[in-house]
């Protein structure tokens, strides 16, 4: 049973920054994509963030800074089996329940979320 569990939400200023983590079990995390996505009140659930088993990583055009790189750091520690979502200059619109999420042998699995609040 693979199970995703995450952690480091709360709640900072706007401008402040927050480290995201989403640890996995019941699976050889090694081989699987991981995603980040989130879901604002009143809006459907956006995916943020991928990164592939090798390493490669994907942001959605709305976490990334319009000048700048992404605002958005997706990385994995393979050998704790946990992904992490850094996220800097944050702003109130990125207010969102986070989820973690991965697809293994064609079933989708989702972590519990985890709240974060951007105030200004």
């Amino acid at each position: 049973q693979v199970q995703l569990v995450e952690s480091g939400g709360g709640l900072v200023q706007a401008g402040g920054s927050l480290r995201l983590s989403c640890a996995a079990s019941g699976t050889i995390f090694s081989i699987n994509a991981m995603h980040w996505y989130r879901q604002a009140p009143g809006k459907q659930r956006e995916s943020i963030a991928t990164i592939t088993s090798s390493g490669s990583t994907n942001y959605a055009d709305s976490v990334k800074g319009r000048f700048t790189i992404s605002r958005i750091t997706i990385s994995r520690d393979n050998a704790k089996s946990t992904v992490h979502l850094q996220m800097n200059s944050l702003k109130p619109e990125d207010t969102a329940v986070y989820y973690c999420n991965t697809v293994v042998r064609g079933g989708t699995y989702w972590g519990p979320g985890t709240q974060v609040t951007v105030s200004s």
